[in-house]
């Protein structure tokens, strides 16, 4: 189904399946859906949804990274929104 990402009522769904997400989850997912194919690096993500005063661990994104895609993916078919670059970071697949 189509992902549709509603910054202004702070929502996201696919096709008719509103996702259930964090605030965190919700913020990372806009971010990155508003810059489909750029590759962010955690550190960038951590700057950009987490605030320069962030001082945890950059693993931080990896773990909501990992929990989207399982908010994500109802179906195991269904398309992958992101996307791991190994070495670098991640991206969001769509137009």
């Amino acid at each position: 189904g189509v992902l549709v990402v509603d910054g202004a009522a702070y929502a996201a769904r696919i096709g008719e399946r509103t996702l259930d997400l964090t605030f965190k989850e919700f913020e990372l997912l806009k971010f990155v859906a508003q810059h489909p194919g750029r590759v962010f690096t955690r550190g960038e993500l951590l700057e950009r949804v987490w605030g320069p005063e962030f001082e945890g661990s950059e693993r931080v994104v990896d773990a909501y990274v990992r929990l989207l895609r399982k908010k994500l993916r109802d179906d195991p078919e269904a398309p992958r929104f992101i996307e791991t670059v190994v070495g670098l970071g991640y991206r969001f697949l769509g137009d």
